[in-house]
């Protein structure tokens, strides 16, 4: 199957060569080489006391970052008909999979939850493949039944026969923040397959409510909810880990106290490489190189957006949606491990793309770039020419067939 894929025109195998959006590309391997640099500085001093070694955990992300690569690679050569063709298919595989994770012997729990299958010294996270194979699900019912979707209601519910249980699988686990993350972007895609501003104002609501009920019936998401309006009034208790790491925004100020300077991360800050590796990085760049961060994240987020518009010009609805949908879960993750880290959201267990540590989130990551690089390279192709420039005047011409 390999030796069919190389056969076929790709952005890897072209008449032009290696044939990619670099300034996607360029931003995406940034926040990469980025996040190894922060991971050794943030995760040096536990893995020196838990491995025998410092670099342990970079060792480990370094595997991680070879084997997202060398999926991206792979998906690169995968047309986006093919992604179509099976989207039903890989479904399953991710509903099957978070089944699993909830059988004793085969998820393995950590701290509470049991979130992930062992595979030898690796594990496995598989609501990081539910996020991306919801995705690819629902932009393929998106364009088979786009006229469904947008005229009536039976069209609009579809898709939540199968999204709802597999939210419902996501808590058992429990995993709140995917379910946040994977349900809103849904939402979103929806939204801009057509949905009516009332269906979609119905289903902002009904969802606002459930997580209402979410937080009411769990003690510990409610206690989290307390907690995160006012921690210092339990500072070494449940607020310790948002005021530790508010503790090192606080250290770092304008320019940080250094790279590998970090206070925090020596076992103040629960954490530090995962789910708070912002904070070590406020603390050891500053405002300044916390802020230049978030404008990289902004970049490959609008430029996840924006390869969706060319795909829709180019009228590769398929396309068009998962590259939204991918945008919108980095978005998602962006903004609530972000929040997350500065107070400004409870505090939720959810990795910050290509900079946190952790092998699953690592490598779909590396392979929904690949599959954002491929639709931008299918979008040129089929408009005719590999050397066009998109512009914004470009999307101002004519309204696609299907327009919202």
């Amino acid at each position: 199957m390999l030796r069919a894929l190389l056969t076929r025109p790709s952005p890897l195998f072209g008449h032009r060569g290696i044939d990619l959006d670099f300034p996607m590309l360029a931003g995406c391997l940034g926040l990469l080489g980025l996040g190894l640099v922060m991971i050794t500085s943030a995760s040096s001093e536990v893995a020196a006391v838990n491995a025998g070694t410092p670099l342990y955990h970079m060792i480990r992300h370094l595997i991680y970052i070879a084997l997202g690569l060398a999926a991206a690679g792979i998906v690169l050569l995968v047309p986006l008909k093919t992604w179509q063709q099976f989207d039903w298919a890989l479904l399953l595989g991710a509903v099957a999979l978070l089944i699993l994770v909830l059988i004793p012997g085969i998820g393995r729990e950590v701290n509470g939850s049991s979130r992930w299958i062992g595979f030898g010294a690796f594990n496995v996270q598989p609501s990081e493949l539910a996020k991306l194979f919801v995705v690819v699900y629902l932009s393929g019912y998106l364009v088979r039944r786009q006229a469904e979707v947008r005229e009536s209601w039976a069209g609009f519910f579809k898709p939540f026969v199968v999204l709802i249980p597999m939210a419902g699988l996501l808590l058992l686990e429990p995993d709140f923040g995917a379910t946040v993350v994977m349900m809103g972007s849904a939402a979103a895609m929806l939204f801009l397959g057509g949905v009516g501003l009332f269906r979609f104002g119905l289903m902002v609501v009904l969802a606002v409510g459930a997580v209402f009920v979410l937080v009411q019936t769990q003690e510990y998401r409610l206690q989290r909810l307390i907690t995160f309006t006012d921690p210092w009034a339990d500072q070494y208790g449940a607020g310790y880990q948002l005021t530790q790491a508010l503790i090192a925004f606080g250290r770092g100020e304008w320019f940080g106290v250094g790279l590998g300077n970090s206070v925090q991360k020596q076992f103040y800050l629960p954490e530090a490489h995962t789910d708070f590796v912002f904070s070590v990085l406020a603390e050891e760049l500053g405002m300044v190189g916390a802020l230049a961060t978030v404008a990289l994240f902004a970049f490959v987020g609008v430029r996840a957006l924006y390869i969706g518009l060319w795909a829709e010009k180019a009228r590769l609805f398929f396309g068009a949606y998962v590259a939204w949908g991918l945008a919108f879960l980095w978005i998602g993750q962006f903004l609530i491990n972000i929040g997350v880290n500065i107070g400004l959201l409870p505090t939720k267990g959810l990795t910050l793309p290509f900079l946190s540590y952790g092998g699953s989130s690592l490598v779909i990551t590396c392979v929904s770039m690949a599959l954002l690089l491929r639709i931008e390279w299918e979008s040129r192709a089929t408009l005719g020419s590999e050397d066009v420039d998109f512009a914004e005047a470009d999307f101002l011409d004519e309204e696609p067939a299907h327009a919202r």
